[in-house]
């Protein structure tokens, strides 16, 4: 029964609820709240019953701060969502968006323009300096879990929602398609960050779940610059940055930030770190396994 839950979670997770949430707001979009807490309640349930690693599910004095940038992020995702229709009106080319397609297609369409804008600000934020310093706060956990994708820096998530959001705005996306869009990417952050043990096979071509992400969590150094996409690997094939092997198990001991064991684990104090001095330390070896 195990095996069979371990296969079906992701896609069953994935359609199921994205799927949901689009036939739902066909009658209000304030069904999409009470969704999103049953995603989260479902994500954790099946952490616990069918988790990667065991030691994932316990808090190490995270789980306040990881509650906080949750709370602040959605909160400033609201608040976008609230301006939305004055940028539109501010930015948009007349008649460019189909609105004439169906709901689910529109959709589709946002989650494959915002996850091309997500993904290559993504890989940038390993690639520029000042970047990777906002970004660093989301690589310093040493344990992954459904939350772990809402742990952001907000400077980092403005920096990510302009790349994803800017072409939608310029095309004039609707406001219902922007609400579905966002759920969408909560649903796959929770997906992409879940300590379940799921099996996604010929899968892992096409999204961008935890089998793959996982690698983009690694500690030692350059080796964790893969597996960049939000949504999709198209991204990383792309650019070169796919990654995914069978030979090496990722666990207990190989997340964070090798070269600054010391991050801070403190709320306020990672909303200040990118403005302060970091000492940065050796970088850790790179297991065997990983090496291409």
């Amino acid at each position: 029964m195990k095996r069979i839950f371990s296969w079906l979670y992701a896609p069953v997770f994935w359609v199921g609820f994205i799927g949901g949430g689009i036939g739902l707001a066909g009658h209000s979009l304030l069904w999409l709240m009470p969704l999103f807490v049953v995603a989260l309640a479902v994500s954790f349930a099946a952490e616990w019953l069918l988790p990667y690693e065991v030691n994932w599910n316990r808090p190490a004095g995270d789980r306040r701060r990881d509650m906080l940038h949750a709370l602040v992020n959605e909160a400033l995702n609201a608040v976008g969502l609230l301006a939305l229709p004055g940028l539109v009106t501010l930015l948009a080319i007349d008649g460019a968006w189909p609105s004439n397609w169906p709901l689910w297609l529109q959709v589709g369409l946002a989650i494959f323009i915002a996850d091309a804008g997500v993904s290559l600000m993504h890989y940038a934020s390993h690639r520029v300096p000042w970047m990777w310093r906002l970004h660093a706060i989301h690589h310093s956990v040493e344990r992954l879990y459904g939350f772990n994708g809402l742990m952001k820096h907000p400077l980092h998530q403005l920096l990510e929602a302009t790349a994803g959001l800017l072409p939608l705005l310029v095309l004039g996306i609707p406001s219902e398609v922007a609400v579905l869009l966002a759920f969408a990417i909560a649903i796959q952050l929770l997906l992409q960050h879940s300590n379940v043990d799921m099996r996604v096979g010929p899968l892992r071509w096409i999204f961008a779940w935890a089998p793959l992400h996982r690698f983009h969590h690694m500690k030692y150094g350059r080796a964790g610059d893969v597996n960049f996409g939000l949504f999709f690997t198209l991204w990383d094939w792309l650019l070169g940055t796919g990654f995914y092997t069978e030979h090496y198990r990722i666990g207990e001991g190989d997340l964070g930030i090798g070269s600054r064991p010391d991050f801070p684990r403190d709320y306020v104090a990672q909303l200040l770190d990118p403005f302060e001095l970091a000492t940065l330390g050796k970088e850790p070896k790179v297991p065997d396994g990983l090496r291409r």
